[in-house]
Formats: structure tokens, C-alpha cells, sequence
């Protein structure tokens, strides 16, 4: 397990050395014009929604940790190449490989996780990952932005060279890794990729959980850099340094509040859990509102900027200790893999509608945008208050249930899985 953190924080430190400069890199460094930049971003997000329906039944045949390792080799390579590559034809190629790797890389982590963990560690094991993200993410594009200079080609090819050479230090490290023996499901007609995402689609439980993740992830991390930025400059009249600040401020209280939440969440139904993330984002679309449309003096209007996304980072908080492991605890033995990849094809569906969506509305119809997405915050509170009257008791509460069998004498058990 100590090992698969170490990776997840690699990998989220060589993403923050490049994620936040491929727009100048693509646009301005190589010649290339905004519109192949624009083509480049939604090239990740369209080689991710291609590979995630592959990639969970690949993991659940060859295993997560086979996986992982290809996803590595072929993210590396597509940093690599798009270091050094100076045509659309070819920027877009490296985007595409990089992407899909990416892609591939959460779902299979994510499994070995499940595989390395207990329904009593997962919850804690799952805001360790979320924490070690946001902090090599933050890390690597603070010290990634020293590092560019917008008039030298050869400081991006460094960066993605840095980059590339992370995807290959975390496939080093996770060659070391021995996973311990799981349920793997035989390559076989009777159970084919159609079969199991039949079987999927049959969880009711799990239908109404992507449902769910995908309103969340629209409503939220899809705004981030693009909506709700753009709203922030055009109605809010927030600066360039303000909306770092913002960002700034979002990633501190998921470093600072990850685990002084982890106690208080895992001893709450996790269905309550989300609603109250529903709520709390509500209160920030508020504030954001206030921001834009309050007619409040500019130092005001910057605070209450900068507390909407400190809002929103206090429920990532609550979240990642909590639907992470709760995808895991629907999916049946052996099923892990195909459960984590398509809760991570909804995310990235989800990533890349909301900005299409959210980016032109808070340009121009501030007052729309921020009653949409009000709204979307307290359809969130009341999907997860439904999707709680489907979870059995361990699945929604298995805080709960694993002190009940304590208190009997009893060993503690794997969650039963929802039927279909």
C-alpha cells in the first residue's frame, strides 16, 4: 500500500509539472494557434472515454498491476513525444497517448487499492490517495512554473521529459509491488466484456452511483478552469493572482482538512455524507453569487470568490474517503477493475461536458449559471439521500456494521454486494 501512494503522488507530481502550461505550450511556444490547443485538451478527454470501457475488463482478466504498467509506458512516451514534437499532426498523436494512459492509470490504481486494503482500512487508504494527488499536483505546478520560460522551447521539452521520466520511476516502483492473490474472472465466452458490463448495468446500486458521479464531477470539477473561472473574471472582476489564490486555497483545504474530516466521515452513512457535500457546495455556489452578482466591493467579492472554492475543497474532502470505497464495496469478487472503470469513464464524461457547458454560460449569463449550478448542488444531496435507500447497511454504513460483529465476538467481514 505504501507503495501504491508513493506512486499516485509520482504520478500526480509529473501531471502538475505539464497540465497547467499545454494550452501556452501548444498555442504560443510551438506556433500552433488556440484552436489546435483547444483540439489537444479535448483529445485527452476523448482518448480517455475511448480506452475506460477496454480498460476494466483488461484489469479484471490480466489484473490491475499488468495494467498499470502499460498505462505507464504509454503515458510515458506520449509526454515524451509531445516534448519534441513541433506539427499538429504529431502534438495531437503525443496528446492522444499521453491521455489514454493517463485514462488507464486511475482505474487501475484505484483496484490495487481495493486489492490491498480491508473494508475497514479502504476509507482511509482512499483519502491518502486523495491527499497525496492534490499535493504532488500542487508541488509539481508550483515547481513546474519556475521552470518555463514561454521564450525557450527546450524548458517544456525538460518539463515533459520530467514528466515522462515519473511515469517510468512509478513503473519501476510498482514492479516491487507483490498484490495479493484476488479473484480474477477467466477470459472466457461465457463471460465476455458485454457480459460484464450487462451484469454492471443490472447493479441498480451502482447505475444510480455513476449517476450521482457524474452530477458531482460536473457540478464541481468541471467548473473548476472553466466556468467558474471564467465567471470569476468576467462577473466577479477577479484577477489572474486572485483566481491562483483561489486554486491555492482549494488544494490547502483538502491538505489541511483530508484527514480531520476522515474520522468524522467514516462514522456517518456515506449516502449522508454525500447529500451534506451536496448542501456544502450549495452554500459556495452562494458565495460565489454573492461575488458577482452582490454588487460587493472588489476586496469582498475576492473573498467570497476565494471561499468558493475553499467550499468546494472541503467537500472533495468528505467525498474521497467516501464513494471511492463505496464503488468498490457494490462491485462483486473479482469485478473491481470493470466497477473503478466505469465510475472513471462517467468522471471523465462528466469533465468534458462540463466545461463545454459551464465555459460560455459564466462568460456571459452569470445570474443562469449560478442558479444551474445551485441547483445541481442540491440535486446532489437529494440523489444520494436515494441512492441510500438502496445501499445495504455495511455498504452504506460499514462503520456501524463492522462494530456490531465486533461487539458480538465476531470477525469482520467483506460488505456483501448489492444484487442487480
Amino acid at each position: 500500500m505504501r507503495r501504491i501512494h508513493v506512486g499516485n503522488a509520482l504520478s500526480a507530481f509529473g501531471l502538475g509539472f505539464t497540465v497547467p502550461y499545454l494550452y501556452v505550450y501548444v498555442a504560443q511556444v510551438r506556433g500552433l494557434g488556440a484552436t489546435t490547443a483547444g483540439f489537444v485538451l479535448a483529445v485527452f478527454a476523448v482518448a480517455a472515454l475511448i480506452v475506460l470501457p477496454f480498460a476494466g475488463r483488461a484489469i479484471v482478466r490480466r489484473g490491475p498491476l499488468a495494467v498499470l504498467l502499460v498505462a505507464l509506458v504509454t503515458a510515458a512516451l506520449g509526454a515524451l513525444s509531445l516534448g519534441l514534437s513541433g506539427s499538429a499532426a504529431t502534438v495531437l498523436l503525443s496528446a492522444a497517448a499521453l491521455g489514454a494512459g493517463q485514462a488507464v492509470m486511475q482505474p487501475a490504481l484505484a483496484t490495487m487499492i481495493v486489492d490491498c486494503s480491508t473494508a475497514e482500512t479502504r476509507s482511509r487508504a482512499f483519502a491518502t490517495q486523495f491527499f497525496l494527488q492534490n499535493l504532488g499536483l500542487g508541488v509539481g505546478g508550483l515547481i513546474g512554473g519556475h521552470l518555463v520560460d514561454t521564450s525557450r522551447v527546450s524548458s517544456f521539452t525538460l518539463l515533459f521529459a520530467i514528466e515522462a521520466a515519473m511515469f517510468l520511476l512509478l513503473a519501476v516502483v510498482m514492479t516491487t509491488v507483490r498484490m495479493p492473490h484476488s479473484p480474477r474472472i477467466d477470459d472466457s465466452p461465457a463471460r465476455s466484456a458485454q457480459g460484464g458490463w450487462k451484469q454492471l448495468l443490472g447493479n441498480r446500486a451502482m447505475v444510480q452511483l455513476m449517476v450521482l458521479g457524474f452530477v458531482l464531477f460536473f457540478a464541481c470539477y468541471g467548473q473548476f478552469e472553466a466556468g467558474l473561472s471564467a465567471y470569476g473574471v468576467e462577473a466577479a472582476g477577479i484577477s489572474t493572482s486572485a483566481l491562483g489564490t483561489a486554486l491555492a486555497a482549494n488544494t490547502a483545504v483538502i491538505v489541511v482538512a483530508q484527514f480531520a474530516v476522515l474520522r468524522f466521515v467514516e462514522r456517518r452513512r456515506r449516502s449522508r455524507v454525500i447529500a451534506a457535500v451536496g448542501l456544502i457546495w450549495a452554500v459556495a455556489w452562494i458565495a460565489a453569487g454573492y461575488a458577482g452578482l452582490g454588487h460587493a466591493s472588489q476586496a469582498m467579492a475576492t473573498a467570497a470568490f476565494v471561499s468558493t472554492y475553499a467550499l468546494f475543497g472541503l467537500g472533495e474532502a468528505m467525498l474521497s474517503p467516501t464513494v471511492a470505497p463505496l464503488v468498490a464495496d457494490l462491485a462483486p469478487a473479482g469485478m473491481a477493475g470493470q466497477y473503478n472503470s466505469a465510475f472513471a469513464l462517467v468522471k471523465q464524461l462528466a469533465l468534458a461536458v462540463g466545461p463545454a457547458v459551464g465555459g460560455p454560460m459564466g462568460a456571459s449569463l452569470h445570474a443562469p449559471y449560478i442558479v444551474t449550478f445551485l441547483l445541481f448542488s442540491v440535486g446532489i444531496s437529494v440523489l444520494a439521500l436515494r441512492l441510500g435507500r438502496r445501499l445495504t447497511e455495511s455498504q452504506d454504513h460499514p462503520w456501524l456494521t463492522r462494530n456490531r460483529v465486533v461487539a458480538r465476538g465476531g470477525a469482520t467481514a467483506e460488505p456483501v454486494p448489492a444484487e442487480a
